[in-house]
């Protein structure tokens, strides 16, 4: 099938126009994400539907909290990245094409979230925005049976593809990954700036938390997420922000994430923003207040969610709006 968003030079290249990268590929060969592939002059989508990973999960796993919280989502996976992250959950479908999938058509897989009661489909789990077509024909037809769209994502995608995307978007959680250009650069293959962009397109747009997966000695200072608890806090003080402990993964050894790191930080970012929350730290309730008068609004505990004082968008205590979609 072939792809959108790119257009054709000399000698049978082309240059994909999906995300920051924009590849220049030549005939037979894969962009950096190594599902594009150009096709004697053509840009070609040879995984288009092939899905790695078909689930349906709790909406806070992906993780979103002010997004219908307890109910349940189908998430599917594809395969590839835009990103190169060498500590990532994910790798044996993000870093290969080589994982088993199964192609899956948008109409059924609409079919398949409305036969599981599900509030809609989440594209997860590997990177989603390579797949670009078709999340957006499956956005569409979901939109249009009555389903709900959700994205968790690196944000790596260039503006005219997001402004269609968002068009069709109900929510997203986006990795925030650091807050240090080198690191983007460096470690991930990436560009910080391009990632802000997008988070800033989305806010106000959407339903949009943002999750920074916190690592020992990478991107755990004090000064890194205030810098970003004051990015997001511009653009919404109301947006849910989410600090995660690492673990070893992938090509990363570094020692897990003491939960007193993210403890520490979490105090950080809520100088600056409303709702914080804390990711991989066990059986610790993750609860939502009044930001105004501390009000319990829901109680987490893992994924058993209680929506304990909650009418009208409102905090009955004090009537401060909480921005918390139900």
């Amino acid at each position: 099938m072939e792809a959108r968003f790119y257009e054709k030079l000399d000698d049978k290249k082309v240059r994909c126009r999906l995300c920051p990268h924009n590849c220049v590929i030549s005939p037979g060969k894969y962009g950096i994400c190594r599902v594009r592939h150009n096709n004697e002059g053509v840009l070609d989508i040879p995984f288009y539907g092939k899905i790695s990973s078909l689930a349906s999960d709790p909406i806070e796993k992906k993780p979103l909290y002010h997004f219908y919280p307890g109910s349940s989502i189908v998430s599917i996976g594809f395969v590839g990245c835009s990103f190169h992250c060498p500590f990532c959950q994910n790798y044996h479908i993000s870093m290969t094409t080589d994982a088993p999938t199964e192609y899956i058509e948008p109409e059924r897989l609409v079919d398949i979230a409305i036969h599981e009661k599900s509030l809609g489909i989440a594209y997860t789990y590997s990177e989603p925005l390579i797949h670009m077509e078709y999340v957006l024909d499956t956005a569409r037809l979901a939109r249009k049976r009555g389903l709900k769209n959700v994205l968790v994502s690196n944000g790596y995608v260039d503006p005219g593809p997001a402004g269609e995307l968002l068009e069709v978007l109900d929510a997203a959680n986006i990795d925030l990954k650091t807050f240090n250009p080198g690191f983007y650069r460096k470690e991930l293959g990436g560009k910080l700036e391009e990632v802000k962009r997008f988070i800033s397109d989305a806010a106000g747009r959407i339903s949009l938390e943002v999750t920074t997966l916190v690592i020992p000695g990478k991107n755990d200072s004090d000064e890194e997420i205030d810098e970003i608890a004051r990015f997001l806090a511009a653009l919404d003080p109301d947006i849910a922000y989410h600090l995660s402990c690492y673990y070893p993964m992938y090509r990363y050894h570094i020692p897990p994430t003491p939960v007193s790191t993210v403890k520490r930080l979490a105090e950080v970012a809520r100088k600056h923003l409303h709702y914080v929350y804390m990711g991989n730290v066990g059986a610790m309730e993750t609860n939502t207040y009044c930001p105004n008068c501390g009000n319990l609004i829901i109680r987490r505990r893992g994924y058993f969610v209680e929506v304990v004082d909650f009418k009208d968008s409102r905090c009955p205590k004090c009537g401060t709006v909480i921005p918390v979609v139900m």
